[in-house]
């Protein structure tokens, strides 16, 4: 994506320094592409790189940290301990916030909104669970927020 801009590629026969492309396809963990020059008609490939820009994680003390997949799944891990949920589905649950995350195009992301969306998952998957993650990561200290947090599961 060039923001609207024309990127040029310099002829390497000629050096014109505008081309259009032929043919385009993904290889390898990149883009190839065909390219022929608007001068003097000469064709060449190129190779471009997709840059992954890391999510970053804005946490409650403001600090800043790479959004870490695996840490992710621990939390959720510890939540589900001695529950009937596998591996698997705390896999896909980590693996389709990462994915929504990204999708958002957001180079930055709050911890408060990753929390809320794994309650979301865990709300759909185990009610223990849902609780057990709930009081750790809203802070419970007092039996009326369990009692708030089981209400909305009624």
């Amino acid at each position: 994506m060039n923001n609207g801009r024309r990127a040029f590629m310099r002829c390497p026969e000629c050096g014109y320094d505008d081309s259009k492309v032929i043919d385009s396809r993904p290889t390898d963990g990149r883009i190839r592409r065909r390219r022929e020059c608007l001068s003097c008609k000469a064709r060449f490939t190129t190779y471009e790189i997709v840059e992954n820009i890391p999510l970053m994680v804005v946490k409650r003390d403001h600090s800043i940290e790479p959004f870490d997949p695996v840490k992710l799944a621990e939390r959720i891990r510890r939540a589900t301990i001695k529950r009937p949920v596998s591996y698997e589905t705390i896999e896909n649950m980590v693996d389709e916030i990462e994915a929504e995350l990204k999708n958002n195009l957001q180079k930055e992301v709050s911890s408060e909104q990753i929390g809320d969306m794994v309650l979301e998952k865990l709300k759909k998957t185990d009610h223990v669970a849902y609780i057990r993650f709930a009081s750790v990561y809203k802070d419970f200290n007092d039996a009326q927020s369990f009692i708030s947090i089981i209400s909305e599961l009624e």
